[in-house]
């Protein structure tokens, strides 16, 4: 049998899994959610919001807002940082960038970023709604449930080498199965939705050829399209139901050529992919994080400092090789987020990978450069196999004096295994806020996100954001 035979027969087999992923959607109610997810997804929340409010100190991020606010449409939504009220599909084209806009939002080992889709939607929503707050929560599970769950069907890893951008192209899936929660539609009114959402897919990862800002558009672009399917599905207008399993079109072939159709609806409401959202306490890509970590133990644990390291070797997998592997030529700041070779090298000169570590100036740094262009990388074997299901990292440090240092991370700081508490995420909001819009307004905004899942109304909050007064740019390339 050749491939097009066997994934037709796949398809075959499948048929439905659109429908039976609406349906699941179309019949989530916030007591259904359980604690546990709550408590991953009012951190999910809090940490978007201030990835969002620092992202509009990006350039790119104020030139998505100065754009959404000329567009602006009716006035449904906060336009977060421009207090001002703008359409909601127009306010989640800028929050959708604003919160991607510094690469150190959650994240997923199906590879994705859903709170940068998730929550824009829902607080929009909400506000347009006039929707409460356990409304909200049960949107962001559907959402973050939709997302990870197409994404693990693509098969993630390769539907990366393909070169899609799986937040771009699954994220339009996210922000219509939030939507259609928050807008009460049903079964059938969500597959068109989930339809209409998956022929506007869109991303790839062109960016890293020359740092260009698309990466952090597509989030927002995903959201904007993600909400207009659902707002059309209401209206009447039919989206194909067979997007993802079609045997001419569907999705998942045309994303990967291994896809997984059976994992759409595997355990669906006995598992919440939301409990396995990864925080970051680094502001570069996710999986580089386990490599960040090592490197980090290694230079504390044994007193070194860079000129005592001769040699330094980043084992990873194949996937993250193509990815983040690729020669530092210090171009632009996500160039830089991106590549493993700095993140190790500003790591060992700086003992962390946070704000200060990627600026334009910082990353230009001669010293930190030239470690950056030292730094050796190789395919792990053992780390490839187990890739993306563990996103591990080895770092090998071979000391002047000869000795040689190693150290393999399975979990790095932020994964569900090794999670950041509350209290870090309620500080990493803190400092990320703070630096936008100053410690009173980021105070007030943390207190109403912190509570808003119970209230009655999103709106208080709503109106800090949009209240916020944003600091000039902290990024300019």
């Amino acid at each position: 049998m050749d491939d097009l035979e066997a994934w037709k027969k796949l398809a075959r087999d499948h048929r439905g899994v659109t429908r039976e992923l609406a349906a699941f959607i179309a019949g989530i109610r916030p007591g259904d959610i359980p604690a546990k997810t709550r408590a991953i997804l009012d951190d999910a929340l809090v940490d978007a919001l201030g990835c969002g409010l620092y992202g509009l100190m990006t350039p790119w991020g104020r030139i998505m807002a100065d754009f959404a606010r000329e567009q602006q449409g009716p006035a449904e939504a906060a336009l977060w940082g421009g207090d001002a009220r703008v359409s909601a599909v127009n306010t989640v084209l800028a929050g959708g960038t604003a919160i991607h806009s510094f690469d150190f939002d959650d994240h997923s080992r199906a590879k994705i970023h859903p709170g940068a889709l998730v929550v824009p939607v829902v607080l929009a929503l909400a506000e347009r709604q006039r929707a409460g707050g356990d409304l909200m929560l049960a949107g962001m599970a559907a959402g973050y449930e939709a997302m990870n769950r197409v994404s693990q069907a693509s098969n993630p890893s390769r539907t990366r080498m393909r070169g899609w951008h799986l937040t771009g192209t699954t994220g339009t899936f996210a922000a219509a199965a939030a939507a259609c929660v928050m807008l009460g539609l049903d079964a059938d009114t969500t597959a068109s939705a989930l339809g209409l959402a998956g022929t506007q897919s869109a991303g790839t990862w062109a960016f890293t050829a020359d740092g260009g800002m698309s990466k952090r558009m597509h989030p927002g672009r995903s959201a904007q399209a993600g909400l207009m399917a659902a707002l059309l599905a209401q209206r009447g207008f039919v989206g194909p139901r067979y997007i993802l399993e079609a045997e001419d079109g569907g999705l998942l072939f045309g994303m990967s050529d291994t896809p997984r159709p059976g994992l759409l609806v595997e355990g669906l409401g006995r598992r919440w992919h939301s409990d396995e959202t990864c925080f970051k306490p680094y502001a570069c890509c996710g999986s580089n994080h386990a490599c960040v970590d090592a490197v980090l133990d290694l230079m504390r644990e044994n007193g070194l400092k860079p000129a005592d390291v001769e040699r330094v070797v980043a084992g990873v997998a194949g996937v993250v090789d193509t990815q983040t592997g690729f020669e530092y030529r210090a171009d632009s700041v996500l160039n830089a987020q991106m590549s493993l070779r700095y993140n190790i090298a500003v790591a060992m000169f700086d003992g962390q990978a946070y704000l200060e570590q990627f600026t334009p100036e910082r990353i230009v740094e001669p010293q930190v450069v030239a470690l950056a262009q030292r730094v050796e990388i190789e395919i792990d074997p053992e780390i490839d196999r187990a890739y993306p299901e563990i996103y591990g990292g080895r770092v090998t440090l071979t000391a002047r004096q000869g000795k040689t240092l190693s150290r393999k991370v399975d979990y790095s700081r932020g994964m569900p295994e090794n999670p950041m508490s509350r209290d870090e995420i309620d500080g990493k909001f803190m400092s990320l806020a703070s630096a936008a819009a100053g410690a009173e307004s980021a105070a007030r905004i943390l207190e109403a996100a912190r509570g808003v899942f119970g209230a009655g109304s999103a709106q208080p909050l709503a109106d800090l954001l949009a209240r916020a007064r944003v600091a000039g740019p902290a990024v300019t390339a």
